[in-house]
């Protein structure tokens, strides 16, 4: 039967299904993330931060080729079904996690998030990908074009407001029920529950149910060799330069497996009767040329947009809700550009110009974005993400459907989840080397513009610090007056005449030279010592001018009244007498030394009082520093890497230039439908 049988009303509510579903699928991918720190703190699981990612990128990406594969064999409705009621089970339990405290086989609440996220990822490699061969069954290629672009906006309406949405709910989303409380960040995964059953109804009683290949054998060795391939692949990508070095045994060794497996597989898929992915497709220059676009598009495009966020909440000191908001000049110049560009190719037929602008605008937006710096206003980053936005809209938009237009029409399928796997596989590929990029960066930066702490054993600001801290300056504060604490400590002790704590601090440079003044030169005992010897000096020299001298240290308001009174009493003959004299000048020299002491003590606790009045000041302005340094070195690390990101962007567009234009099919490639009433 032809598409015509399909109703105008049965493809709106079949298209409105798949809106709410390719919304729910980018939305879980921006949305979790604004909740993870509240999430670790409650389940007690900072090991297994990056697991929850890990594990639901690992089955999302690894399973779309069987989807697509099965639902060109079995139909898209039932494959879409069982792909909703995955994810829709998975985030039930994904925001049950931990709430019934360690369960059997799955362990403690952090063990079981892992583990329910791995489960939602295998839902939802099947919601992106069904739902683009849905439309191809639906839609000729001309038209597909305008409904990508609308659907391409969805995309970048949920990477925007993602993390809004999360913040939102991790922040005031806690509420009581039944004298039960649920956390806020839970409600990150429980809004999925009814849009997705609102799309699952509409799926289910509204969607034709469009007939594909009508069965027929599944290539299991070749499901669990791509399986295998790109699982150790994404493997090493995720934990190389984090958890293990990049030349580290584990990382060589999945990698090495990837290789052995995409060898073994590429193999078996030649000689399958029904190859999960066929390799003919790949003799198609279109489809070929288009899929590498799309990997290296996607590479760049999460490589650009995703540490965007980091830059404003890190540097421009905004939150996380206020970053969101921030971004959406880049959504609304992605979702202009892709509706745009879907509606030009809907009239024209045309799409190769559209994607060499849009690769064009993409590297000048990113040129603008090498700018940035820590001074940089919101204002002054606006049009820079505006104008990256509007080379994104087209990429995001045309690749998909490139593809679907250069494959047969009965492999539709398994073209649209090559294009799935082929972005996913670049995003992931884009996030592991950024991030590698912006690593690097930092540990090079971090210490050109961050001001050391005092002490040769406090702990410094580094890099699995800097974040937090450079998004909370009372962290900051604490971990300085903390440093300050313990190193007044040693300073007290040098002024104590500690001799190991002397050589520590005169070591120092990071402490100002009014501190270490005092303790050179023998310290203070040794400038009292001189003071108090020429002291002495001058007193034995007066005392042998005889009563004239005498009358002169009477008046001298430096001399003791013990010692005045002592010349007061001494009797006139007494001066005519050398010896006499001589007894009472040893008398008074031994007296002045013996206040020695007293004196170093007093001096050392002034100074000390000194150095800690001034040491408040000194804190707020080394807190100022430190604040300001780490800004600076994220901001610098930041534009390198975007500089670094030039290449990969134009790369994506050198691969563009080589995409052949082909004429668009006017007809939908579901060349059967079932009836509406089936």
């Amino acid at each position: 039967m032809s598409d015509l049988q399909i109703s105008s009303a049965e493809r709106r509510l079949t298209l409105a299904a798949l809106a709410v579903v390719v919304l729910l699928s980018a939305l879980d991918q921006t949305i979790v993330a604004t909740a993870m720190p509240r999430i670790i703190e409650e389940l007690q699981g900072l090991s297994m931060y990056a697991w929850v990612t890990t594990a639901y990128l690992l089955t999302s990406t690894v399973s779309v080729p069987l989807y697509g594969k099965l639902s060109d064999q079995y139909g898209r409705k039932p494959i879409l079904i069982v792909g909703v009621l995955m994810f829709l089970a998975g985030s039930a339990l994904c925001g049950l996690s931990g709430e019934f405290g360690r369960l059997p086989v799955l362990g403690e609440g952090m063990m079981q998030l892992v583990v329910f996220r791995a489960l939602q990822g295998l839902g939802a490699g099947a919601l992106m990908t069904v739902s683009f061969a849905v439309m191809a069954d639906l839609y000729p290629p001309r038209e597909r074009g305008r409904l990508f672009g609308v659907f391409g906006s969805v995309f970048g309406l949920a990477t925007v407001v993602g993390p809004f949405i999360g913040g939102f709910f991790t922040d005031h989303g806690t509420v009581t029920l039944a004298g039960y409380e649920i956390a806020g960040w839970r409600w990150v995964f429980y809004v999925n529950l009814p849009l997705g059953a609102l799309a699952l109804f509409m799926i289910i009683y509204r969607m034709p149910t469009l007939r594909k290949g009508g069965g027929g054998e599944i290539d299991y060795l070749g499901a669990v060799l791509i399986v295998l391939t790109a699982a150790s692949a994404l493997l090493g990508l995720t934990l190389g330069g984090t958890h293990h070095a990049w030349d580290s045994p584990r990382i060589i060794g999945l990698f090495a497996l990837s290789v052995v497996s995409l060898a073994i597989f590429l193999w078996v898929e030649t000689r399958a009767r029904e190859p999960i992915l066929p390799l003919r497709l790949f003799s198609i220059p279109t489809f070929r040329t288009a899929t590498l676009g799309s990997f290296v598009m996607s590479m760049a495009f999460l490589g650009v947009v995703m540490f965007m966020p980091l830059y404003m909440q890190v540097v421009q000191g905004v939150s996380a809700m206020q970053s969101g908001v921030a971004l959406l000049p880049l959504m609304i110049a992605l979702i202009v550009s892709s509706i745009g560009s879907g509606r030009i190719v809907h009239r024209t037929g045309k799409y190769k110009l559209l994607m060499v602008t849009g690769g064009i605008v993409l590297f000048a937006g990113v040129i603008s974005l090498t700018g940035i710096t820590a001074d940089t206003t919101q204002t002054d980053l606006t049009w820079r993400l505006v104008l990256t936005g509007l080379g994104l809209g087209p990429a995001q938009t045309l690749f998909s459907l490139v593809i679907q237009n250069a494959a047969p029409v009965h492999q539709v399928g398994v073209a649209t989840s090559m294009s799935q796997f082929s972005r996913q596989m670049g995003s992931t590929v884009g996030v592991a080397i950024f991030g590698t990029f912006l690593t690097h960066a930092l540990t090079s930066e971090l210490p050109k513009h961050v001001p050391q702490l005092p002490g040769n054993n406090i702990s410094q600001l580094d890099l699995a610090h800097a974040q937090s801290q450079a998004m909370n300056v009372g962290e900051i504060r604490a971990r300085v007056q903390r440093a300050f604490d313990e190193r007044y400590q040693v300073i007290e002790r040098a002024y104590r005449e500690d001799p190991k704590a002397v050589a520590d601090i005169l070591a120092d440079s990071r402490l100002p030279e009014s501190i270490k003044a005092p303790l050179r030169d023998g310290g203070i005992r040794a400038h009292a010592h001189d003071e108090l010897e020429e002291r002495t000096d001058a007193l034995v020299a007066e005392l042998k001018d005889g009563q004239d001298g005498r009358d002169r240290l009477l008046q001298d308001p430096n001399l003791s009244p013990s010692m005045k009174h002592q010349l007061a009493n001494i009797p006139s003959r007494a001066w005519n007498e050398p010896e006499v004299i001589a007894g009472v000048a040893k008398l008074f020299r031994d007296s002045l030394l013996a206040t020695e002491n007293a004196i170093v003590a007093k001096r050392s606790e002034q100074v000390l009082q000194l150095v800690k009045a001034g040491m408040a000041p000194y804190v707020t302005k080394v807190v100022e520093d430190v604040h300001r340094g780490i800004k600076v070195a994220f901001a610098t690390s930041i534009a390198h890497m975007l500089e670094r990101a030039l290449w990969i962007v134009g790369l994506a567009l050198l691969v563009v230039l080589f995409v052949p234009e082909l004429p668009l099919r006017a007809k939908p490639s579901a060349d059967s439908a079932a009836p509406a009433n089936e």
